[in-house]
């Protein structure tokens, strides 16, 4: 297990310096980190933290998301008509519940089709793990600046320290 503070301070050597998301449990030992450092910025909603992500990439920041996978379809038309469109890139930290289908019922469908979404709107993505965590991270800043598109990182429960185990 990554500790959350090693995962932020990791995020911010490759160059990430403007957090925003809505609160899940898998990313609260992120999310607290962020708060601790003064770095996290909520949002109401995971479409508006795009958009506060595409506003911090045009002032010049670094923007990472930080949402659940239902947060995904919440958000996919401002990512394809905003980052895409007009290539402002973001990392999107997605929580991926409901994987292998172990999780509340809700969460189930996105689940099971998590990467086929991302892969029907062309959005690059990896699914984080310990022993690959800093070429995740490499992959996530080149991938982010050369193509200038959203880029995703899954993360599955355990793989960061949350805040409940």
């Amino acid at each position: 297990m990554i500790e959350s503070d090693a995962f932020v301070q990791a995020l911010q050597d490759v160059g990430f310096d403007f957090f925003t998301g809505v609160p899940d449990s898998i990313l609260g030992g992120i999310i607290e980190t962020l708060m601790e450092r003064r770095l996290y910025t909520p949002a109401v909603r995971e479409d508006e933290a795009v958009a506060m992500a595409a506003g911090a990439y045009m002032a010049g920041k670094v923007p990472a998301v930080l949402m659940q996978n239902s947060g995904v379809g919440t958000s996919l038309n401002a990512i394809i008509s905003l980052n895409v469109i007009y290539k402002q890139p973001c990392l999107l930290l997605i929580s991926w519940r409901g994987f292998q289908g172990k999780d509340a019922p809700e969460h189930l469908v996105m689940g099971e089709n998590m990467t086929q979404v991302l892969d029907s709107v062309k959005i690059p993505h990896r699914t984080l793990s310990e022993q690959t965590l800093v070429d995740d991270l490499r992959w996530t800043a080149q991938t982010f600046m050369k193509e200038r598109v959203p880029v995703a990182l899954l993360l599955k429960k355990g793989i960061v320290k949350s805040l409940h185990p």
